[in-house]
């Protein structure tokens, strides 16, 4: 079988250039299309259904929210297993789907059965799905340079302008804030006052509700006009909230004002984000997508943050804090420079034992085809250029070049003995 090919390859020279060029060529398409990352994902198939209820317990939560979920969402098909966590205030439900299963064709299951599941906890309890991201998908980490702004200010910045833009950009599945305060209005209401006004704290809360809304009315015509009547009553400041009326004591409005203080602070924080121990700082987590080019991303965030820089605050900056952009590159240049020293030292190995640069050349053009095919087989299969698969490549670049010092050598010796039999018998 060997011999018969390669006599047919010697026979048809011009095919066997012809199929070399051809996997080199689609090699060099699989390079541009496959995605590339430094770490290989290694996640399961999953889906994470995430739901708040604030100030409950960790039981409450699980007898109330977690066991309903899981028990309704067991019947989705193609699922492996499904695990759950309950803590404070918080439900995780982690589905794992089987590996062959397509992500968003697994999310629209999920959402599908939670549409039945729902009407089976609390009132105003709304599951909601995680990002399509994984667990290796924060690619980049970026925080805010604002001297001398309120951290605040900074978290506000970075949740109405900054992330809202970012995720626009094509590949990016969330954009998760970090850091700063996160402004609201607290009432510090006095427990005295609301005794001697007879004034419970849902009432209060009712009334706060209540007058914190637009509300719309009807249209009618006058004088061959049209006018449409609507209520304004969005809270704008704080002197909004202490106006708010909550009920009448003796024939007098009682106000917010009248039972506690209003004030605008920050929303309770479980942590700070220090920045080398130079101080707190707000910033963000890019996510990128499940199954896209995380280089192709992170390039499209950073052209994305120059133009969102010029939006910002004078003084205002973007600096980075981790960026796996570099660590892709550093491992794409050392597969370069493996090959690129593999073919230097193979051609002067043969150069120097053979003498013969045909034969030195046979293995230069053996490396790029064969690094090309394993490129192809990697877009074949879905698989990412990352550190593990492109190891895989450099190590096996060792072995194609042993083969091919052999191959070379050996028929170079049986050419040279057939050429001085030949030489022999003319003499």
């Amino acid at each position: 079988m060997v011999e018969k090919l390669i006599t047919f390859s010697l026979q048809n020279r011009f095919i066997v250039l012809l199929v070399a060029a051809g996997l080199f060529g689609w090699g060099v398409y699989s390079v541009q299309q496959n995605p590339i990352d430094a770490i290989p994902d290694l996640s399961e198939n999953q889906v994470i259904v995430f739901t708040e209820w604030m100030g409950r317990s960790p039981q409450v939560i699980e007898a109330q929210v977690t066991y309903p979920l899981v028990s309704n969402l067991q019947g989705i098909p193609k699922i492996k297993n499904i695990r759950a966590a309950s803590m404070f205030g918080m439900s995780f439900v982690y589905i794992v789907f089987e590996d062959n299963v397509d992500t968003y064709w697994a999310r629209t299951r999920v959402l599908e059965r939670l549409n039945y599941a729902q009407r089976l906890l609390p009132q105003n309890v709304v599951p909601t799905l995680g990002p399509d991201g994984t667990g290796v998908g924060h690619i980049f980490w970026y925080h805010l340079d604002a001297k001398g702004m309120d951290l605040g200010e900074q978290r506000a910045l970075q949740d109405w302008y900054v992330k809202f833009a970012l995720q626009t950009v094509p590949g990016v599945a969330e954009v998760a804030s970090f850091g700063g305060f996160e402004k609201q209005y607290q009432l510090v209401l006095d427990p005295l006052k609301m005794q001697y006004y007879n004034v419970s704290m849902m009432e209060v809360m009712n009334a706060v509700k209540a007058n914190n809304n637009d509300v719309g009315g009807r249209k009618f015509e006058m004088s061959n006009m049209s006018y449409i009547v609507r209520g304004l009553g969005y809270i704008k400041n704080i002197k909004d909230v202490e106006a708010i009326a909550i009920k009448n004591y003796n024939s007098i409005p009682v106000r917010v004002r009248d039972i506690g203080s209003i004030q605008m602070g920050g929303d309770l924080r479980l942590g700070i984000f220090d920045q080398n121990g130079t101080g707190e700082v707000v910033g963000g987590i890019v996510v990128m997508r499940n199954g896209e080019n995380a280089d192709k991303v992170i390039k499209a965030v950073k052209t994305k943050m120059k133009e969102v820089e010029k939006g910002l605050p004078d003084g205002v900056t973007f600096k980075t804090s981790y960026d796996r952009s570099e660590l892709i590159e550093n491992a794409i240049a050392s597969v370069k420079g493996t090959l690129t020293e593999e073919m230097i030292t193979v051609s002067i190995v043969i150069l120097i034992f053979l003498f013969h640069w045909r034969s030195a050349l046979i293995i230069l053009i053996q490396l790029p085809i064969s690094v090309a095919v394993g490129f192809i087989l990697l877009q074949a299969f879905g698989i990412s250029s990352n550190i593990m698969s492109l190891t895989g490549i450099a190590l096996a670049i060792g072995v194609v070049v042993d083969d091919g010092i052999v191959m070379v050598e050996n028929a170079y010796r049986n050419i040279s003995e057939r050429q001085q039999e030949l030489d022999n018998t003319k003499t």
